[in-house]
């Protein structure tokens, strides 16, 4: 039935309950009964032509997790600082299985187009963000993932074998931070560090992306020591029990 509401998209935001069937699979009296549900929930709230779009229960409960989420009120305040301080913009992402999602952003007036967003997921092996966190996985997940994920390992060039993966991989944890320029976006680059929770478990990643064509070399060490202190602040937080319950890592698949 949740599996429903995965269909809403930019592209197609609006849905037929005819579709819905189609795409459900399942019987029409079956289908019915989950939009129903979905329905008094809050979930989808329906439109003209017999069609429905996502209900303003997810609004309220995107509201909630922006008042109560731990890593959220941890990134707050070093998020505004490093935006402020290197004057380009901050974005927090989480490990969410075996990708990473941005949950906030603090957004400079000339933020580039199409940079992450809150809510928006990626691969595990693209982009900064997502390189920063997988470096700091333990081994025997990291095997899992590279057994799964191959090709996809290779074509981001974190190695096309094992030991030049780990090899990859072990730089990233000894230099702190990752780098990379236009492998989400064309014309972006980023740079992110680690974010722990009190177990030293790997969390998520603070980061900052700017224009590749106004990313000037020089600037890369000072930027770079301005994010690793940043995501060493929200570790921090993140720890001292302020902001919610602690967390454990999130799994991989």
């Amino acid at each position: 039935m949740l599996s429903l509401l995965d269909v809403f998209t930019p592209a197609a935001p609006a849905w037929s309950t005819d579709d819905l069937i189609r795409y459900s699979r399942s019987s029409r009296s079956t289908c019915y009964r989950y939009i129903k549900v979905l329905q008094r929930g809050g979930f989808l709230t329906p439109v003209a032509n017999g069609s429905y779009i996502l209900g303003p229960r997810i609004l309220e409960l995107d509201r909630q997790i922006r008042m109560s989420d731990p890593v959220y009120a941890a990134g707050g305040r070093p998020m505004q600082q490093l935006a402020n301080s290197t004057g380009h913009s901050a974005l927090l992402c989480m490990l969410y299985s075996d990708t990473v999602m941005c949950v906030r952003e603090e957004l400079k007036a000339d933020a580039p187009e199409g940079l992450f967003s809150r809510g928006q997921k990626r691969s595990l092996f693209t982009g900064a963000a997502s390189k920063v966190i997988l470096a700091h996985l333990p081994a025997h997940q990291l095997r899992s993932l590279f057994a799964k994920h191959r090709k996809t390992i290779a074509a981001a060039g974190l190695g096309a074998d094992w030991e030049s993966f780990r090899k990859a991989l072990r730089q990233i944890r000894q230099d702190g931070y990752c780098i990379t320029t236009g492998e989400f976006v064309a014309g972006i680059t980023g740079i992110a560090a680690p974010l722990f929770n009190r177990e030293g478990k790997v969390l998520g990643s603070l980061g900052v992306a700017l224009p590749a064509s106004a990313a000037e070399r020089s600037e890369f060490p000072a930027l770079t020591q301005a994010v690793v202190k940043a995501a060493r602040v929200v570790t921090e937080r993140i720890g001292s029990g302020k902001h919610g319950v602690d967390l454990p890592a999130r799994a991989v698949g």
